[in-house]
């Protein structure tokens, strides 16, 4: 049992593909937690379908490594893989309470990007200790010196105390299993970071003596078991069917049961323990309203732990019913009650998201931490059968002390290739954002910093990767809350509405080409008011796609009826879609199908709904 081994508790932070959850695959095959001839997945961390495409981490989670020492003792380690992207921060505050030590991963090339100061910037305000490591060190455009210059100016910058900035760096390649004290380690294991786990980063400072308390940090649901709650063990032991009680935050009694099932970690799997000491990482099982932030303790105990305040979310979007001609023929959740149910059961156990019920109980408000975040809870519930109606994103004001308006602000951090770094800052300039720092970054690439209203950055990226013909790379970071900057210009460009319902057809949409960009293929069914392209001036303009050549029984002079040849249509994934849409847009999000579309699909309802506007 884990208790009586030495322990420590390690948080892993790295900007997004800096090569985190590999290395803990190597951990994993190192400490032998798998057997040699266990088919193991590549990046076993990255659990859900959606990490696995995307190729990021989206969940908190906890996983667990036994390492023997050169010494002969054995230390049980247990490790948090936390989400490197800023959206995500609602998991990241949280885990970092339960942790003594955080390993800093940051990339040989790329150095600190904005995400890994993000969640540094969280480790060092709660006074944990930093392992640096320097991955990917085999690459061949690597510049480990100046990266650990970078790493360190970032420290300071972020106030580090002398303690967190006299930090043990390693150098490592995760794919490739090996880490050494030198740039130039090219061969060997990962026992260099075992041993400075166990060297630097304290065991748990828990009372194994005071009444059992336990923080629940994150929250988990099981068919069989009903909620499952997990945390750090502040304090006590607990048995498996011992009397408990939840206190929320401000101390009020939540509910009352017992610890029906404890479960600690061990490798990937969570494994039923019967006790758990002062230290440990455990999930407990048991409880029914029990959430995130409140205490699980003795019922003699009445005081609450103190849990991390969770920043505010930036951005909302509304989540309605589809109420298109074609609702309910690809999905099979279409009920605002089905809705209902899935976006609070979110809610519950995402602590960074919350919803709000609008008055005719058809739509509800989201509200988040970006687009990404807000984008992948979409991508889940389409996963799962869901028919639904997005808005386009808005974001949340508020009021200062004097009762001026303020707005979000980003810190946006731009590598783009030295010939579009014009065009870049000319765009940005137009969304109202700032230029902060532009310096050469090596290979004829730029990196330029940026402050910018989140308003002006939605719907940006994807235009943004056209200027720079896919080569440029854009990372963003919550900054503050700053000044509303007054009005920035939404798209430009206006769209093409189809005026009936039936299936496009070639005839039709090829003169529709030289109006604009085309989002639908021949045979696509089409419904009134549904966005088929996008117009090449202004205005919106309404078309008919449908039409079809009318057919006679004469024969073409010359014998050439020519063949329609169309530029393939542009198809635009969930993110894209939501980005583009205006305010009086919808994005129809089906299993199988996103389209775009008016609110208003009659055209006269458009009409009357820009007068009242106007007015």
């Amino acid at each position: 049992m884990s208790a009586q081994l030495p322990l420590r508790n390690i948080a892993i932070i790295a900007h997004v593909d800096h090569g985190k959850t590999t290395l803990v695959d190597q951990l994993f095959r190192q400490s032998g937690t798998f057997r040699d001839n266990q088919r193991v997945e590549e990046r076993a961390m990255d659990s859900n379908d959606l990490e696995k495409e995307r190729g990021i981490t989206i969940l908190a989670k906890c996983t667990s490594v036994e390492w023997p020492g050169a010494d002969g003792t054995t230390t049980h380690i247990n490790i948090v893989d936390t989400p490197g992207h800023a959206d995500f921060g609602g998991e990241v505050e949280r885990i970092l309470s339960m942790v003594d030590g955080v390993i800093l991963l940051v990339d040989a090339a790329e150095g600190p990007m904005p995400q890994t100061k993000f969640v540094t910037g969280k480790a060092l305000a709660l006074g944990l200790k930093p392992i640096v490591v320097v991955n990917k060190i085999d690459r061949p455009d690597a510049r480990a010196s100046e990266v650990l210059d970078e790493v360190f100016d970032l420290f300071v910058l972020l106030e580090a105390n002398d303690e967190q900035l006299d930090f043990p760096v390693l150098y490592a390649s995760g794919r490739n299993g090996y880490a050494g004290e030198t740039d130039d380690v090219r061969e060997g294991t990962l026992s260099p970071l075992f041993e400075k786990i166990v060297e630097h980063v304290p065991a748990p400072s828990a009372d194994p003596d005071g009444p059992f308390k336990f923080l629940v940090t994150l929250l988990d649901r099981d068919n069989f078991l009903g909620r499952i709650l997990t945390g750090l063990v502040s304090s006590g032991s607990i048995k498996t069917n011992a009397p408990i009680h939840a206190l929320s935050p401000e101390g009020k009694v939540v509910e009352t049961g017992r610890a029906s099932k404890i479960m600690a970690f061990r490798g990937l799997e969570r494994v039923a323990v019967d006790t758990a000491e002062a230290g440990d990482i455990i999930s407990i099982a048991g409880l029914t309203t029990a959430t995130v932030a409140d205490t699980i303790a003795d019922p003699s105990v009445s005081e609450p732990l103190h849990a991390q305040p969770i920043d505010p979310p930036t951005l909302s979007m509304r989540f309605s019913v589809n109420d298109s001609p074609m609702a309910g023929r690809e999905g099979t959740k279409v009920t605002s009650r089905m809705i209902r149910d899935r976006l609070f059961r979110e809610a519950e156990s995402n602590v960074a998201i919350k919803v709000t019920e609008s008055a005719d109980k058809d739509s509800y408000e989201v509200a988040g931490r970006g687009e990404l975040q807000l984008g992948v809870l979409i991508e889940m519930m389409r996963r799962e059968g869901f028919e639904l109606g997005i808005s386009r994103p808005r974001v949340l004001f508020r009021e200062d002390e004097n009762g001026k308006k303020t707005e979000p602000y980003e810190t946006v951090v731009i590598d783009v290739d030295d010939e579009y770094s014009g065009t870049v800052v000319e765009k940005m300039a137009g969304r109202k954002a700032e230029l902060t720092d532009m310096r050469p970054s090596g290979g004829g690439k730029t990196r330029i910093t940026f402050s910018a209203p989140s308003r002006g950055l939605i719907g940006y990226h994807g235009e943004f990767l056209s200027d720079t013909r896919g080569t440029g790379i854009m990372n963003r970071l919550f900054e503050r809350y700053g000044l509303h900057k007054g009005n920035i210009e939404g798209r430009k460009n206006g769209v093409l509405i189809s005026n009936g319902a039936g299936e496009a057809n070639n005839y039709a949409l090829g003169p529709l080409e030289e109006r604009g960009i085309l989002f639908v293929a021949h045979q696509e069914a089409l419904y009134e008011g549904m966005i088929v392209g996008e117009n090449a001036k202004t205005g919106d303009l309404e078309v008919n796609p449908m039409k079809a050549k009318q057919l006679t029984n004469f024969r073409a002079s010359g014998g050439k009826d020519d063949a329609i040849r169309l530029t393939p249509p542009k198809r635009m994934t969930l993110e894209q879609a939501i980005a583009y849409i205006d305010e009086d847009e919808l994005v129809e999000v089906t299993p199988t199908s996103i389209r775009l579309r008016k609110i208003h699909l009659d055209s006269n309802d458009r009409k009357r709904a820009s007068r009242a506007k106007a007015a």
